[in-house]
């Protein structure tokens, strides 16, 4: 064993607990990152399982070879296949069955009357496909629907819908259908598609409800004969299918799916945590440095004897590094045992919370193991790199002084290299979200602002503490003007110590902040754009819901008590060869019930072939009034339209609008997904409201709303959000508490001898312990200030660098009341992390502080 690595072993045999935050904030930033990936290793293998063993009886799948996808989604719209096409197939020499699968969007009612599911996945409804090799669901209790009502439920819908074989229910699809539960159906071994519902009907009601005409399917399942492969069946299918049709192995089918879920959900969530993972590690960088700073400048004597007795400056670096890269290896194994925990976990507590994580082991990659215990290493490493090379310089004459304090702080470059940082991130901030847009200058600009509150931290450590602790000297007397001091004696310690809690508070007041101003600008859109009294809407957000029937609106307009009411439904095809999403609806009506801003030419006359679109897509796709576009559905129909609208505001009218006449030759399963209504004058909001319930009863029972109430309900995600948020960062926080808690500590080993002359002198234990929480507080003030200036800042940069990348007029809004509450908790946090090193100075022996060196 050579020179340095046994002094390191050494040290921290003689001293274990000064490394036990830096042991802490590793193993929770290393198991939070390994559970991250663990996690979604598991989730794919699981749907990759799944979905092999749900269609390993399909071996071919014929379907629409091309697929329109408007911007903003991820899944496009395909063409359907005629049915009769499956005959054809069953000719194919080779070809064991065939069956034709119609599928569309119905959502149960569950017992107590509320929709089943919608809030995110899908909620389908399709035929139920006879032949066992052919269809993923498998009955599980009861049988498989023969007569017309009847259908299959998979299991974890009717768990939700506390829905039972005999029970009868509403369907919508979204017209209301009346149906009975005679089976219920798992989908490769388990209760259902991760949360996705199905509800499995005849083909006859499937062709009924789900479809626009009989005779359409979304695909045709293929099972081939003995001794025929996937790829040969495909082969032999082709010379049959027509043009636009195409045939796919099983495999490719169950890979496509699985991949689906994967960039739809499982890469999204991965991502979302990995950025949190990555958040706590930056976090834990600032409190392993800054125990390694203190932990080697309170060597520095220890450090001079070494130097003295012959080491060089590098074999005392090397030992510093050691102790380090041991502390970092320890953590990050441990951290690793305890992300296959956080997995285990995860994997118990999500069924809990209505997200079916599928059973069987964890997977454990290789790649899942090494990254998180590289990135541990590295990030310990790199964070005691400076202290370490810091002790190596140590003069061998420092022997002959006292104990050595910190003492670093303000000086005139740092003062000059924080200041310029800052210009610069004013600089590139301003051009990326005023002078020209860019996500990328916005970005580096918001790199520069966090190195330059990094920078200037001790710079403004000395004032911020001041001011801070200016009334702890009113209020505290001598504790408090001790304490104030304390915080000022090294104000490089104390920006480093605060710097983990404020890039904390910084990303929790960045997420308030845009959420709140999400908030705003749904208010502000709703206020601006929604004219009518009352709307009834689908979920607004997710791919869940079946959305409204076509039918309601004209039925509300029937009531006495409404002027107007309008549904918006939603079509897709490409515009001069571009996927768009088309706003299917009565253009007259729409323009009553919502502000369409300035109108150039007429929404009367859109008719059969004419369409509107909003001026920036008109000068996007270079269209004036009168001008003709090419449209191309989804059916693979071509037609000619003419513009003879351009409008202004499109937040909720959509870009482009067609009347339900030009869009009912391609339409496949008719809803829409807003229903708006104008009451009439003299009406009360309430009695309008109370009516349109009683209409909207009979269609599915959907949400209906005021206008403010739509207001709020449409930004409802968002705090779901920021409480998924909260809780991520809470990691974060408590990393930072806990690099105070150690600063606390090691600083009072520093002061023992000081400590005990000030119990000599008449300071009592309380009066010790209050000036040691007192300094945590000041200590946390200052991060937490820091943070929410850094955090509302960063907010604002968000926020307009979205609002120059879209349509959307997005609102810049500070929520005081929670940033207040922000505040609050950073504080608190800072005196409770500051107990228990005052409990610990408190105890000390006068006597032997006194004598301490």
């Amino acid at each position: 064993m050579n020179a340095p690595l046994r002094i390191g072993l050494t040290s921290l045999r003689t001293h274990p607990r000064r490394f036990a935050g830096t042991f802490l904030a590793v193993f929770l930033g290393v198991a939070f990152l390994a559970g991250t990936l663990v996690m979604g290793d598991t989730l794919r293998a699981s749907f990759g399982s799944m979905f092999g063993e749900a269609t390993g009886g399909t071996d071919a799948v014929v379907r629409g070879a091309d697929t329109i996808t408007a911007p903003g989604e991820a899944q496009g719209v395909r063409r359907p296949v005629d049915t009769s096409l499956v005959r054809t197939v069953e000719r194919v020499p080779g070809v064991a069955a065939a069956a034709s699968v119609i599928q569309g969007a119905g959502q149960l009612v569950g017992a107590d009357g509320e929709p089943v599911g919608g809030q995110g996945p899908p909620t389908l409804a399709g035929n139920w496909i006879t032949d066992p090799g052919l269809n993923p669901y498998r009955i599980a209790e009861g049988r498989a629907p023969a007569r017309p009502g009847e259908v299959v439920v998979n299991r974890g819908a009717a768990k939700k819908g506390k829905l039972r074989i005999g029970d009868t229910t509403t369907l919508r699809t979204p017209d209301p259908v009346e149906v009975t539960v005679v089976g219920l159906a798992t989908f490769g071994g388990q209760d259902g598609m991760a949360q996705v519902t199905f509800t499995g009907m005849t083909r006859a009601d499937a062709e009924r409800y789900l479809t626009a005409r009989p005779g359409q399917a979304a695909s045709i399942q293929v099972r081939a004969g003995p001794g025929v492969s996937q790829r040969e069946l495909v082969r032999r299918l082709a010379p049959v299918l027509p043009d636009g049709v195409e045939a796919i192995t099983g495999q490719q089918s169950a890979r496509e799916n699985t991949d689906m879920i994967s960039s739809q959900f499982l890469t999204v969530f991965t991502t979302f945590l990995l950025v949190f993972s990555g958040v706590a590690l930056l976090v834990a960088t600032f409190s392993i440095h800054n125990t390694f700073a203190i932990v080697l400048a309170q060597r520095t004597r220890e450090n001079a004897l070494v130097r003295a007795l012959g080491a060089a400056r590098g074999q005392v670096t090397a030992a510093a590094l050691a102790e380090a890269g041991v502390v970092a290896i320890a953590a990050s194994l441990t951290g690793l045992a305890g992300g296959i925990g956080v997995a285990a976990g995860l994997q118990a507590l999500f069924p809990a919370v209505g997200f079916p994580f599928p059973d069987g082991r964890l997977v454990v990659k290789t790649l899942s193991m090494v990254l998180p215990l590289a990135v541990g290493v590295l990030v310990c490493l790199g964070s005691a790199l400076l202290p370490a090379l810091r002790a190596g310089r140590t003069a061998p004459l420092a022997a002959l002084r006292e104990t050595a304090i910190d003492a670093s702080g303000a000086s005139r470059v740092r003062a000059l290299t924080g200041t310029a940082l800052g210009l610069a991130a004013l600089a590139a901030t301003l051009i990326g979200v005023l002078v020209s847009p860019s996500v990328w200058a916005a970005g580096a600009g918001t790199l520069l602002a966090l190195a330059a509150f990094v920078v200037l931290g001790p710079v403004a450590a000395t004032t911020a503490v001041r001011l801070l602790g200016g009334p702890l000297d009113r209020l505290r007397g001598v504790t408090g003007a001790l304490a104030r001091r304390n915080a000022l004696r090294s104000p490089g310690r104390t920006a480093a110590t605060a710097s983990a809690l404020m890039i904390g508070v910084a990303v929790v007041s960045l997420f308030t902040v845009f959420g709140a101003s999400l908030q705003a600008t749904m208010d502000q859109t709703v206020s601006r754009s929604f004219a009518g009294d009352i709307a009834v809407s689908t979920p607004s957000y997710g791919a869940g819901g079946s959305g409204l029937s076509p039918r309601l609106a004209p039925a509300l307009l029937r009531l006495p008590e409404v002027d107007t009411a309008v549904g918006l439904g939603r079509g897709v095809a490409e515009v001069n060869g571009r996927g768009r999403a088309l706003t299917v609806t009565d253009p007259v009506a729409l323009a009553r019930a919502f502000d369409l801003g300035t109108v150039t030419g007429s929404l009367r006359g859109l008719g059969d072939d004419g369409i509107a679109l909003t001026r920036s897509e008109a000068a996007r796709q270079h269209l004036r009034p009168g001008d003709r576009a090419r449209l191309s559905f989804a059916d693979g129909r071509t037609d000619t339209f003419t513009v003879r609208a351009v409008y202004d505001r499109s937040e909720l009218a959509g870009d482009y609008v067609i009347t339900r006449s030009a869009w009912a030759p391609h339409r496949t399963q008719d809803s829409d997904t807003l229903v708006a209504v104008t009451l009439r004058r003299g009406v009360a909001t309430d009695a309008g409201r109370a009516a349109v319930r009683q209409v909207a009863a009979r269609y599915g029972n959907p949400e209906v709303q005021t206008r403010d109430e739509y207001a709020r309900s449409s930004a409802g995600g968002i705090d779901m959000m920021l409480t998924l948020v909260y809780a991520l960062l809470a990691l974060a926080v408590v990393i930072a508490l806990l690099g105070i808690a150690n600063t606390l500590t090691l600083a009072v080993h520093e002061r023992t001898r000081e400590l005990g002359l000030l119990r000599a002198v008449g300071q009592t234990r309380g009066q010790l312990r209050a000036m040691v929480r007192w300094e945590s507080v000041l200590v946390a003030a200052f991060g937490t200030v820091g943070g929410l200036g850094l955090g509302a800042f960063l907010g604002w940069v968000l926020v307009r660098a979205s609002d120059g990348g879209s349509d959307t007029a997005f609102a810049f809004a500070l929520p005081p009341t929670r940033l207040a509450v922000v505040a609050l908790v950073g504080v608190t946090a800072g005196a409770l992390a500051g107990l228990r090193p005052a409990r610990r100075a408190a105890r000390q022996d006068i006597l032997r502080a006194i004598a301490t060196e």
